[in-house]
């Protein structure tokens, strides 16, 4: 998104650079100018996503990127959100910064007893795993199956699936994580889909390579697969016949920033279930930004079993 930079205002980002550690490094650079729709919050926290991670690898100099943030309003936008207000959003760029400029319909006041750190690791996970449940009608009774279970759609799509009421199974990659995704709710935790000998109305799917191909065979007959991602970057093959005898399976697609939905309102549901202990983010680390190098060799590492935060100082 193209916006008019005021040169009279700086601020500490980080930015793409090449040359720097993990290709970011902590540059001082014009402050937003808010566009007509927008409000300027200063951040606090903000979480690291597998996602941002890969777009880094190709991402132009100059870039700043990063999605998901909390923080505090630097002015009032009604009677509710006023200036110094904490609240939690999300951006397609530009969250990794001391302020960021984001639509008004795109955050939501975090709750009294949530911590910056727990707010940033909502709304890209948690939005997409509500967005995608939703789309997948999950509910009570229903079997679901969440592919990626130890990552953080995963972990959120779980939890949402339990309170749901369906019986949910997790797929996760790593046998240490089979513990962990069955303190969440999971009913069944498997580490290979060769395990399973059912099939569910449900599956949440964002592995992709071979794993979406084996799980095209096991969606119920009149089941639907809702797809988000591609975590294994490999190509996908499948028998048709698997998918069509006998059945109505419905093959969906989800891009979060495709959806024209406006995300306050999901976004301070899934705040609200996170104060009540309904929802948990599973901050695992938080770290000073600066450790940005860090954090993403950790990621890369798959050496993070739930989110990381970090965080800018006052």
């Amino acid at each position: 998104m193209n916006r008019t930079r005021n040169s009279e205002s700086n601020m500490r980002a980080l930015v793409v650079s090449p040359a720097a550690p993990g290709r970011i490094d902590v540059l001082n650079v014009a402050a937003p100018v808010p566009a007509p729709g927008e409000v300027l919050v200063a951040v606090r926290a903000f979480s690291l996503n597998r996602g941002e991670m890969r777009a880094l690898r190709t991402a132009d100099a100059g870039i700043i990127p990063g999605w998901d943030f909390a923080g505090v309003l630097t002015e009032d936008i009604d009677d509710q959100l006023k200036e110094g207000s904490r609240v939690a959003g999300i951006v397609e760029q530009g969250a990794w910064a001391e302020i960021v400029a984001v639509r008004r319909d795109w955050i939501a006041p975090i709750p009294d007893d949530v911590t910056f750190a727990q707010a940033a690791a909502v709304p890209t996970a948690g939005l997409t795993a509500l967005r995608t449940l939703r789309l997948g009608a999950a509910g009570i009774g229903d079997r679901v199956l969440v592919t990626g279970a130890g990552g953080g759609v995963g972990q959120f799509s779980v939890q949402l699936a339990v309170l749901a009421g369906a019986n949910v199974t997790g797929l996760v990659a790593r046998a240490n994580d089979v513990a962990r995704i069955g303190t969440l709710g999971a009913h069944h935790v498997v580490t290979g889909l060769e395990q399973l000998r059912q099939r569910f109305d449900v599956i949440i799917e964002s592995v992709g390579g071979e794993v979406l191909g084996e799980a095209l065979s096991m969606v119920d007959p009149r089941g639907k697969l809702v797809t988000f991602g591609n975590t294994s970057d490999a190509q996908t093959t499948f028998n048709v016949r698997d998918v069509y005898n006998g059945a109505l399976v419905k093959i969906l697609g989800f891009e979060l920033f495709f959806d024209p939905v406006p995300f306050s309102r999901d976004l301070a549901v899934l705040l609200g279930m996170t104060d009540r202990g309904e929802l948990n983010p599973h901050v695992v680390e938080v770290l000073p930004w600066t450790a940005m190098a860090h954090a993403l060799q950790r990621l890369g590492d798959r050496a993070v079993g739930g989110k990381l935060i970090l965080t800018i100082s006052e």
